[in-house]
């Protein structure tokens, strides 16, 4: 994959300080863009963006903007997208990438949804939605949403979401992820998923024993940050192929139901 320069371009990528993320972040970083770095809390997130330079090359203080919002607080999200479109009006990239495997016990979040399927996907929902007129201002404005190849074992269920009534990790986990997919074919701002490959992160037990680097990952996912790479609205990436993903991803029913339901959870209507 060939790099082209990437500054002026400003790219927020969720779930930087670690894995996959803070790859993502250093490579856009290394080529120039200014990038948004979340993280859970402010500590995190700057010790990150101090990593980041302090390792980089030719990485700039100046270049990395630090964000902390706890994705199991839905008030948190909002206030940091409030303070994005406040500093950086016009966004070219959101990378929703922050994730977590979801728990061995059925856990709900202080906004009353499964955890998983908040901090996976409702939280990201709403920081889009939130995030919309930035990434709108000048066309070309894209969402780069790191997906997983279990979405295809997964599927949404549709009257109880949360999963109150038969919980399993792996099945919260691939809800998540079909979700996230399945947003990627919305129609107001151009998004993509991407399976980044098994990589050796905090999620690889999920997927097996061993991984290739998160580098390795994050390199996919900056591809496709690159305003040289055409996206197609809705596509889904394994790695750096294009593949069809779950049936459900491509269903304009799906996403309009999708859209319907995560505007009630995160109570915001889009």
């Amino acid at each position: 994959m060939t790099s082209t320069p990437l500054s002026g371009r400003t790219v927020l990528v969720t779930g930087a300080t670690s894995g996959i993320g803070y790859e993502t972040a250093r490579q856009l970083a290394e080529r120039g863009a200014t990038v948004l770095v979340h993280g859970r809390t402010l500590e995190e997130t700057q010790a990150a963006a101090d990593k980041l330079v302090a390792t980089g090359h030719g990485i700039e203080a100046a270049q990395l903007c630090v964000y902390a919002a706890d994705f199991t607080r839905l008030d948190e999200v909002e206030a940091m997208a409030r303070r994005v479109v406040e500093a950086h009006p016009h966004l070219d990239v959101l990378v929703n990438n922050a994730g977590m495997a979801a728990p061995e016990r059925h856990t709900v979040t202080a906004d009353g949804n499964e955890i998983a399927f908040q901090v996976n996907f409702l939280a990201h929902y709403l920081l889009t939605c939130l995030l919309e007129p930035a990434l709108t201002t000048d066309p070309g404005g894209r969402v780069v949403n790191v997906s997983s190849s279990l979405h295809r074992t997964g599927n949404i269920q549709w009257s109880d979401p949360n999963r109150s009534r038969r919980y399993s990790r792996l099945a919260a986990y691939a809800q998540s992820q079909l979700a996230l997919t399945v947003f990627a074919a919305d129609p107001r701002v151009a998004a993509v998923s991407v399976h980044p490959g098994v990589c050796d992160t905090a999620l690889l037990p999920l997927y097996a024993h061993e991984g290739t680097p998160a580098a390795e990952g994050a390199a996919h996912v900056v591809h496709l940050c690159d305003p040289a790479t055409e996206i197609v609205n809705g596509a889904y990436y394994d790695r750096d192929q294009r593949v069809d993903p779950a049936p459900a991803a491509t269903e304009n029913r799906s996403v309009q139901r999708l859209n319907k339901l995560a505007s009630l959870l995160v109570g915001h209507t889009a």
